[in-house]
């Protein structure tokens, strides 16, 4: 009878205790990208928290001053410093988000309930090989010169940030989502860091990462982080579960509703792992 009343108590713990969801942006993005996913999730009554990283959303830095993987992730690494010894939340990381999700659960494993990947770069190490620039670096080659590039650092240095060019985008990025929802991604995309994401490498000193639980969620349409690149990724570093989306690389436009549903099914499964 004990063994049922404290099973009771754990379920009931679970629906009172909704989980605090933490929401990446990848590459040129920003908070903004979430918005509908924000707003099934707080209807719903989870706790939502969508970020900005340095150089991207509102936040006003020059992209072509974030030069380094530490400075760029740093909002992130200020949120999490920030929470309470005793509070854990569900990193969401989207495309180049992953590798922010990544640095964050080497740094704070304890805090961290599951980190999720949506269609998103994750490399245990980051950067480290020429296999892991291979499986986590857009190829966009069969649409010419893809990007807009900026050069901060003088014409004679490699870039600083790129931006897909914008007559791509929709074909690129967002082929299978809302017309309006592309428009507004062309209104608000900035050059992202690139010199900054390709600085991103990760000790393995620390073994803690591999306590967090992770879940991948795989977009099958996607044009940018390509499923063959995807399905790489999690071979080598095999997540305890995976889903499938039928979408584009922007399955927050394309899938909101699936996606939401994903990531609480995800949720629920570690909550009740954790407490059961």
């Amino acid at each position: 009878m004990l063994i049922i009343k404290k099973t009771k108590e754990a379920i009931s713990s679970l629906y009172l205790r909704q989980p605090h969801f933490v929401l990446i942006h990848g590459l040129s993005g920003g908070s903004w990208c979430w918005y509908k996913i924000r707003c099934l999730m707080e209807n719903s009554g989870y706790k939502v928290s969508c970020l900005d990283l340095k150089g991207a959303g509102v936040d006003r830095s020059d992209p072509n001053t974030v030069l380094d993987f530490q400075d760029y992730n740093q909002p992130l690494m200020d949120f999490m410093s920030a929470l309470p010894d005793n509070e854990q939340v569900i990193l969401v990381g989207h495309s180049a988000g992953g590798l922010s999700v990544t640095q964050a659960t080497y740094k704070f494993a304890k805090k961290i309930s599951l980190a999720v990947y949506v269609a998103a770069t994750m490399l245990k190490t980051g950067y480290l090989t020429d296999q892991d620039v291979k499986d986590g670096v857009p190829d966009l080659s069969e649409f010419g010169n893809a990007y807009d590039l900026e050069f901060g650092l003088g014409a004679d240095e490699p870039p600083t940030t790129a931006v897909v060019k914008k007559e791509l985008q929709r074909k690129i990025i967002y082929h299978t989502s809302p017309q309006e929802d592309s428009t507004l991604a062309a209104m608000l995309l900035r050059p992202g860091p690139i010199q900054a994401l390709q600085s991103a490498r990760f000790s393995e000193e620390n073994d803690d990462i591999d306590t967090v639980p992770r879940v991948y969620i795989t977009t099958l349409y996607d044009r940018v982080v390509r499923p063959e690149q995807q399905d790489a990724m999690i071979k080598r570093w095999p997540p305890s579960k995976v889903y499938v989306l039928e979408s584009d690389h922007s399955p927050f436009f394309s899938t909101p509703f699936v996606l939401f549903g994903l990531l609480v099914r995800a949720a629920a499964s570690v909550e009740c792992t954790l407490e059961i």
